[in-house]
């Protein structure tokens, strides 16, 4: 059974910086066949995507609201993926999610994963 688990979270002030981190377990040497997506959810919000990235790594798509700021990442000989979130604003805090898929068309639809982690939340201060 595939499992994801989400590390990075904590509190930091707006223009800072946190680098989340996504370790996938039960996957074996198959990772690299596994997009991975992020995702968000603020209070009284509902879900977002934030990033996704396809099992090679060379194709990645984001949000509008994050672009140039978030840059998404995989090690797939550590299978783990990663989130870089920089000039972090308030409007950013929310738990991230990490979510995986062998077969993803669309990286933004989140039901197109199969697996999603528990999450990890992201505190902005302003």
């Amino acid at each position: 059974q595939v499992q994801l688990a989400e590390s990075g979270g904590g509190l930091v002030q707006a223009g800072g910086s946190l680098r989340l981190s996504c370790a996938a377990s039960g996957v074996g040497d198959r990772f690299n066949i596994y997009s991975v997506g992020w995702f968000r959810q603020a209070p009284g919000k509902e879900r977002e995507f934030v990033a996704g990235i396809k099992g090679a790594g060379r194709t990645t798509h984001y949000n509008d609201s994050v672009k140039g700021r978030f840059t998404i990442s995989r090690d797939n000989s550590k299978n783990t993926a990663y989130l870089q979130m920089n000039s972090l604003k308030h409007e950013d805090t929310a738990v991230y999610y990490c979510a995986a898929g062998d077969v993803v068309l669309l990286l933004w639809i989140g039901r197109e994963y199969d697996y999603w982690g528990q999450g990890t939340q992201v505190t902005v201060s302003s």
